[in-house]
């Protein structure tokens, strides 16, 4: 399977929505006081970045200025525009619209011409050494390098090793920079990996592609450190998230293991290392990814087999994730165990989906929207949002979602990219101010390189017709239990071996849950699986149009008292089925609590007649889902 393919036609980043941001900053730290070697090494760095900007600055081209101001001037026409809500009139709104589409075009050739120009600089890696050194200087600020060198010759070595390693330095900057600039603490947790696993040290490998995003995105070492998420592709702005009680070693250990054993997606092995940032960051625990990964081969295998990877795993959260008010209960297990027993509203949900999506190696993030909590993640066909609105309503940290998504699309084609890159980095030459993150001022403000550079990702897109991917579930699924009309399951071949009623010679019946004789088909309610390991099984599921039965046709032996048991496993306590024995009343059979994995129920007492008998199953709704793999009857003695 080919993952990383380019994308089909015409891309649609559209109108932009007003929506409210946290604000974001470089560092979210108290500023360190500096001793004397703080103060040194302060003064060594900041001479250092004045002296690289101004050897950059004289060794590059001069720029036509008359194409600089007409570009420039397009900008500032684009940073005029006002954003349209849903207040704004039809007629003002369309104004804004075309005037948007207007100078979006024009700057697009203004930009192009510039970059005709700027293409023997901006295609030569000449002075990418001295450019990097400068882009992490400013990222890091020479204070914040200070305060981490100053703690000790072992610190103060770790920047200079990184200082020295240009191929490091060039895979660090391609995918994003350390998060919040903290490049010391970046390299702490980096060698702490490769000390723990010799697997990591082999450069170019997954193994040392997640190491090293791990580091990036997670730069912080203890529970009393902050930590968050890098800003866009400039990486001067950092927002920070509550995620520092990870322990990095444990978590890539954890990673490293389950790849090995063959429990992460066929996807995982190809992912570059800005990929890497998004996928080991989640909160949930190393027990409790193991638990999801095996859980939903039991429980839901047709989940990990979807074709759809914008579904894929993620639909657990439609099946089973109930839109409810959030509440917790230990004695159900740990916290993903509890969630999906318990449900919630639509932060939870999405909360739900990254940890699915990231448990099996997929790149996921949040999607914080107004009033709304939703999450994207990655597919093979590019990002896509999951259970909430469009991009233009979202942002991730501090991107804004159109920012994001631009940036992930242009990120597709590396050699065109790594343009971007170096417009960026001289930016940082001549110390310009980014773009701006916020949906609100989506691709405005900036210098005349980082605009350049804003405007080539939009070039990059539209020369290779990139189509953003259309919503998951939408505000509908993220906010509700509703129906979405592809809930029916896969008819699927089932070999009879597997339908084969079998008699032990103690006389305990068999059933496989597949061997009903009706229904034939699968439906909204019933399903057909392929288990994961061997065999079939047959899942009830919570949702569905209107309850159903399921029927099996027995032989007995001799009339009289049997015990009847199901190997089943659930994902809520306190889940009944009703059981029919031939024309009889109704009668509850509880199904145990078994957080998602095989178990045997505890046997009911059921009277059969001599010879063949009827066993309907249905369930009450509101019901939670269940697979079964077998029934056993067995008599009493």
């Amino acid at each position: 399977m080919q993952f990383h393919k380019h994308l089909s036609p015409a891309t649609a980043l559209a109108a932009t929505v007003i929506v409210l941001i946290p604000a974001a900053g470089a560092r979210n730290q108290e500023e360190i006081p500096l001793s004397t070697r703080g103060s040194e090494l302060h003064e060594n760095y900041t001479k250092e970045l004045e002296s690289l900007r101004a050897e950059v600055v004289a060794a590059l081209p001069g720029i036509d200025e008359a194409r600089r101001s007409r570009f420039m001037g397009l900008r500032k026409t684009w940073d005029g525009i006002s954003g349209v809500n849903d207040d704004t009139p039809p007629a003002e709104r369309k104004a804004i619209e075309e005037l948007r589409e207007q100078t979006e075009s024009a700057s697009l050739d203004a930009a192009g011409a510039l970059l005709e120009d700027l293409a023997p600089t901006l295609a030569s890696d000449a002075l990418d050494s001295k450019l990097m050194r400068i882009a992490v200087l400013t990222h890091a600020t020479p204070r914040g390098l200070a305060e981490f060198a100053q703690k000790g010759d072992k610190h103060k070595k770790l920047l200079d090793d990184f200082f020295a390693d240009d191929a490091l330095m060039r895979q660090v900057l391609e995918a994003g920079g350390a998060n919040g600039g903290e490049y010391g603490e970046m390299m702490e947790v980096y060698t702490a990996i490769l000390d723990a696993s010799e697997r990591a040290r082999e450069r170019g490998t997954i193994f040392q592609r997640l190491a090293l995003g791990m580091a990036i995105q997670m730069p912080w070492l203890n529970a009393e450190s902050t930590g968050g998420e890098e800003g866009r592709a400039g990486i001067h702005a950092t927002v920070f998230s509550a995620n520092a009680n990870i322990k990095q070693i444990p978590r890539y250990l954890h990673y490293e293991k389950a790849y090995l054993d063959g429990e992460l997606d066929p996807a995982f092995p190809e992912m570059n290392t800005w990929e890497c940032r998004f996928i080991a960051n989640d909160p949930y625990s190393n027990e409790d990814l193991a638990w999801f990964r095996q859980m939903l081969r039991v429980y839901r295998p047709d989940h990990i087999r979807m074709d759809d990877y914008k579904w894929r795993y993620i639909r657990i959260v439609k099946s089973d994730v109930p839109y409810c008010s959030p509440t917790d209960d230990p004695a159900l297990g740990t916290p993903g165990q509890q969630h999906i027993a318990l449900g919630g509203i639509c932060g939870r949900r999405a909360y739900y989906g990254r940890f699915s999506t990231r448990a099996f190696g997929i790149p996921s993030r949040q999607s914080t929207q107004t009033g709304h909590g939703a999450m994207n993640h990655w597919t093979p066909d590019g990002w896509v949002i999951c259970l909430g609105a469009w991009w233009s309503m979202a942002w991730c940290g501090p991107w804004g979602g159109l920012d994001f998504l631009l940036d992930s699309q242009a990120r597709e084609f590396e050699e065109d990219y790594q343009l971007v890159r170096r417009a960026q980095w001289i930016g940082d030459a001549y110390d310009e101010p980014d773009t701006a993150l916020s949906n609100g001022s989506y691709g405005k403000g900036g210098g005349f390189w980082n605009s350049l550079a804003f405007v080539k990702k939009q070039i990059i897109v539209k020369k290779a017709e990139v189509e953003a991917l259309e919503l998951v579930g939408g505000m509908e699924l993220g906010e509700s239990d509703n129906l979405i009309g592809d809930e029916e399951g896969e008819d699927i071949e089932i070999p009879d071996e597997f339908k084969e009623i079998t008699v032990a010679d103690d006389g305990i019946i068999t059933i496989p849950a597949v061997a009903c004789y009706s229904p034939r088909k699968p439906s909204d309610r019933i399903l057909f699986l392929e288990s994961w390991e061997d065999g079939y099984q047959l899942h009830y599921s919570r949702l569905g149009q209107r309850p159903e039965l399921f029927k099996y046709r027995v032989e007995v032996p001799a009339a009289g008292e049997y015990e009847l048991t199901a190997q089943a496993a659930t994902v809520s306590p306190d889940l009944e089925v009703l059981v029919r024995i031939n024309r009889d009343e109704p009668t509850p059979f509880a199904m145990p609590y078994t957080k998602g994995l095989w178990q045997t129920s505890e046997p009911t007492k059921v009277t059969l007649s001599e010879g063949r008998n009827t066993i309907s199953v249905t369930a009450r709704v509101p019901n939670r889902g269940v697979s079964i793999k077998n029934w056993q009857i067995k008599p009493v003695q």
